[in-house]
C-alpha cells in the first residue's frame, strides 16, 4: 500500500509530486533543496545549503517513521564539481558509521538556483 508522506518542517513540494512515498517498507524521498520551509529562505555557500538539505531529509524521514540508519541510498545532485568536497563534509556527519550507497554528480541546473539537491530512499530492516 502506498503512503504519501508530507511535513511542514520541510518544503512543500514545488511541482506535482509528493515530498515522500513509502511503499513496502521503503521510503523515497523527493530531491531536497536548501529551502527552509518556515523562512521560505535559501542560506548562501555550499555548506550552508548541504546542512538545510540534510535537515529537511531528517524532517521527512521523522515525519514517516524513519531515521538516517534507515537510508540505504543518497543521489546528491551538485551545480559544480567543485562543490563536492564541502558537501561530502557536511554530508558524512549525518552517515558517520554505516553510510548509504551514494551517487553525486554536477548538473547544468538545479530548482530556484541552488547549490545542491539531494534525493533519499530509507528501509525498514
Amino acid at each position: 500500500m502506498k503512503r504519501i508522506i508530507a511535513t511542514s518542517n520541510a518544503p512543500e513540494a514545488i511541482g506535482p509530486y509528493s515530498q515522500a512515498i513509502e511503499v513496502n517498507g521503503t521510503l523515497y524521498i523527493s530531491g531536497q533543496i536548501p529551502l527552509n520551509s518556515l523562512t521560505k529562505e535559501i542560506p548562501e555557500g555550499i555548506t550552508a545549503q548541504t546542512e538545510r538539505v540534510m535537515k529537511n531529509v531528517e524532517a521527512i524521514l521523522k515525519a514517516a517513521g524513519y531515521g538516517f540508519d534507515d537510508v540505504v541510498k543518497s543521489t546528491c545532485f551538485l551545480s559544480d564539481m567543485a562543490n563536492f568536497k564541502a558537501m561530502n563534509e557536511v554530508y558524512g556527519k549525518y552517515y558517520e558509521t554505516n553510510p548509504p550507497a551514494r551517487a553525486a554528480f554536477a548538473v547544468k541546473e538545479l530548482p530556484l538556483g541552488v547549490l545542491v539537491e539531494i534525493e533519499t530512499i530509507a528501509v525498514k530492516s
